[in-house]
């Protein structure tokens, strides 16, 4: 039997409204569907076309195919994490498949994880366009030019943006890491100092 006296209407509507990110989540797991989808699709290029592709094409496909994973992997923590937090419990403790991550995620946690994997995904994203700066100088690819003339999607400008984008990207996640290794430690010191 519980011992929780009833919320009254307000508390109960605004503790219920958390019920409103449901459809959010959902949202996301047709999201991860058009990834497999996506992942599919490249894999079977690569299989498919593997004869014909060159060297650093093939790197190319397969960076991609990591970074779809890396992103799927992202909307699973989300997903999961996010609905575990600030939604509902799964129970899923003593679950064979609970991932080793969920049993300690909170906010805190949960901010940190998603930080350091979009830095994972901002690295497979430059090492792309380090693999393809060596056509840099070449004109910009576009309708204008004709089939068959060598071409690039990068400047220099964009590749010096991209790296500084991804630069703050790892300032970012050590600012949170820093902020909540200040906050723990803020709440393990006793009260009475």
């Amino acid at each position: 039997m519980s011992d929780h006296k009833p919320l009254s209407p307000l508390p109960s509507l605004i503790f219920a409204s958390r019920w409103l990110q449901l459809p959010l989540y959902l949202g996301l797991i047709v999201a991860q569907c058009v990834y497999v989808f996506l992942f599919g699709k490249e894999l079977w290029h690569l299989i498919h076309d593997a004869d014909a592709l060159g060297e650093q094409q093939i790197m190319l496909i397969v960076l991609g195919l990591i970074d779809v994973v890396m992103i799927s992997n992202l909307l699973v923590m989300v997903i999961v994490g996010g609905y575990e937090t600030f939604v509902s419990r799964l129970g899923l403790q003593g679950h064979p498949d609970q991932p080793e991550w969920l049993s300690h995620v909170n906010a805190s946690v949960l901010k940190v994880k998603l930080a350091m994997a979009i830095i994972g995904i901002s690295s497979i994203h430059l090492l792309k366009t380090f693999i393809e700066a060596g056509q840099l100088g070449l004109p910009l690819c576009g309708p204008e030019l004709a089939a068959g003339v060598a071409c690039t999607k990068f400047t220099s400008t964009g590749v010096m943006w991209q790296t500084l984008i991804h630069c703050v990207f790892i300032l970012s996640a050590i600012g949170i890491a820093w902020t909540d290794k200040l906050m723990s430690n803020g709440h393990a010191r006793p009260n009475g100092h």
